[in-house]
């Protein structure tokens, strides 16, 4: 299954009547050569069928755009530019949108060849707030026809995760399990943000299941999960029931996702799932997201919608980890101590007992639950994958409804330290510098869950934007402070 939106920017140059057209037809056939040169043709479309610089020319403009497949826009002044139809391309354009302006080529013609476009960026964002339009202005708006194309480029990973939140639905299983309210998923704001949603019970996906029983494409799947597995297949006799149940899901998601083409599930994994499905279905849900299908445990659907907007941005594989337990002193100081950058306190364990897909793990095993274990059967809590996650740069981050209906979200930047865990499950040792005092005046002091999703790289920049996109307030999207630049209500003699 495609799971993740493919971007095509058209890129609209736009003039003030009263300043020469030609600027902006040469700037722009300048920022897309500089882009073509940089990045290739893939991805953006240049608007030729005029410089927007009338109310007419902006339909013009739209449905040219549109009629070439455009989902998302760059709104390009080669001068001043119109404040009123270039900010009406935007309201009317059905997808996300970004404004960025021409800077001056030369001192030898800043006469007839001066844009002023650094002036009217200012007018457009006045005009964007008037009209309460929604667009990406990135932090350095003007600049040269290179710097321009490069603006674009990282505008393409935001857009992907805007496109995709619009036809995005979430299928989830089931109410949170006891004891798991910090997952508290209001639906408002899902709604607000585009997003749809469908809950099921877990009775109709246990049907579903049974129902599956004896497919035929059963031995394939298996023979798919022997062959990712392994050396680590140590558990060959529960594939079968694995493979039924992942055929369940994915004929579940054709099924359901109706006029949506995006989904991801969040889904219930116990108290009552091991003892009748006779399994769990950790193995499966890492297997879905390595499709590109982000799959939460224990019914975290603002996690699965983190973990979405993750895969969007950096068109990887994701993983969703409990913020779980501390550094011991000892490995602390046999493995980390003198070897990395890093305070005890920077250090933590992120966990789930085998969610996350064998791509993003250093070695894998397929086991038992141990945790379930401790109270049930063995035999019904297998279908865990355990092993190390693979060492390497990491964004821990979250997107979240709070439970009077706020939108709220973090990001940290980190890596995962080539340290053996000696642990069980799906997990690594993670480092983010002040992660003591992140995980205190931010984790605790705003009321996160213990999920984080984590995308494999540093993508802080893109999701910062992405979440100011789609209305998460600058007050509410928080970050690891570096050391001295303290959080509102650290104490200043501590």
């Amino acid at each position: 299954m495609n799971n993740l939106p493919q971007v095509k920017v058209g890129i609209v140059a736009v003039s003030r009547d009263c300043f020469p057209e030609s600027l902006s037809v040469n700037r722009r056939r300048a920022l897309v050569e500089a882009y073509v040169g940089k990045y290739g043709t893939e991805g953006i479309y240049e608007c030729p069928v005029c410089i927007v610089e009338s109310e007419i020319h902006m339909v013009q403009a739209l449905e040219d755009v549109k009629a070439a497949g455009c989902n998302a826009l760059c709104v390009y002044l080669g001068n001043f530019g119109p404040e009123i139809s270039e900010t009406l391309l935007a309201k009317h354009f059905d997808g996300p949108a970004m404004f960025i302006a021409a800077a001056e080529e030369s001192q030898s013609d800043l006469v007839g060849g001066r844009g002023d476009a650094y002036c009217g960026m200012l007018n457009a964002s006045y005009n964007l707030k008037l009209r309460n339009v929604k667009a990406y202005i990135p932090e350095n708006p003007v600049g040269t026809a290179s710097e321009c194309a490069d603006r674009i480029h990282e505008f393409l990973p935001i857009a992907r995760a805007i496109i995709g939140l619009h036809d995005l639905k979430i299928i989830s299983f089931g109410p949170r399990p006891l004891n798991f309210l910090a997952c508290n998923a209001p639906i408002k704001q899902l709604y607000n943000l585009g997003v749809e949603i469908e809950e099921n019970s877990e009775l109709d996906l246990f049907e579903a299941f049974n129902k599956h029983a004896g497919d035929e494409r059963i031995p394939a799947k298996v023979k798919e999960m022997e062959e990712e597995l392994g050396e680590g297949n140590l558990k060959p006799t529960i594939l079968p029931k694995l493979a039924q149940y992942e055929l369940t899901l994915l004929d579940w998601v054709e099924a359901h996702k109706g006029y949506r083409k995006y989904v991801a599930i969040a889904g219930k994994c116990w108290p009552a799932f091991q003892t009748q499905f006779g399994f769990v279905p950790c193995y499966v849900n890492s297997r879905l997201t390595g499709m590109g299908i982000p799959v939460s445990c224990e019914v975290d659907i603002y996690g699965c919608l983190s973990e979405f907007i993750g895969s969007c941005v950096s068109q990887d594989v994701v993983t969703l980890l409990d913020i779980n337990n501390t550094v011991p002193d000892d490995m602390y100081e046999e493995a980390i101590q003198g070897k990395f950058p890093y305070t005890h306190s920077d250090t933590f364990m992120g966990f789930h007992c085998g969610n996350t897909c064998s791509k993003k793990l250093s070695f894998c095993n397929m086991k038992y639950q141990m945790i379930m274990a401790r109270t049930l059967p063995e035999e019904v809590t297998q279908g865990t994958l355990e092993g190390d996650i693979l060492p390497g740069d990491i964004t821990f981050y979250r997107l979240q409804s709070t439970a009077d209906n706020k939108l709220r979200a973090y990001i940290a930047q980190g890596e995962v330290l080539p340290v053996a865990t000696k642990s069980f499950g799906s997990i690594g040792v993670f480092a983010i510098p002040e992660m003591g005092r992140f995980y205190r005046h931010v984790l605790i002091e705003k009321n996160f869950p213990h999920h984080g999703a984590v995308a494999f790289g540093h993508f802080g920049k893109s999701l910062f934007e992405v979440f100011k996109y789609v209305g998460v307030p600058v007050e509410d999207l928080d970050f690891n402070h570096p050391k001295g630049m303290m959080y509102p209500t650290e104490n200043p003699f501590a």
